[in-house]
């Protein structure tokens, strides 16, 4: 979808799918769910299947994670 299609300023309802998603309602922009920014569709790259959210970037998914607990502990490497 680009911008031209339709949507006007309006949020879009996403279904998140591994590698792709589905646009279930026309819009310009979601909004990511660790900032609240709005993030254009056509540049929408960071999103959880499992949460079913978007993320404005790759600091936000992955802080999104460790909330989560979907990451495993990682040990400090000795000095």
């Amino acid at each position: 979808m680009n911008r031209f299609e339709g949507g006007g300023s309006r949020e879009a309802k996403i279904r998140y799918l591994d590698g792709d998603y589905q646009i279930l309602q026309p819009g310009s922009f979601v909004t990511c769910a660790m900032t609240g920014a709005a993030i254009p569709v056509d540049e929408l790259r960071y999103w959880s299947v499992a949460r079913q959210e978007a993320y404005v970037d790759c600091a936000s998914s992955l802080e999104a994670e460790k909330r989560a607990g979907a990451l495993p502990n990682q040990r400090r490497a000795l000095s």
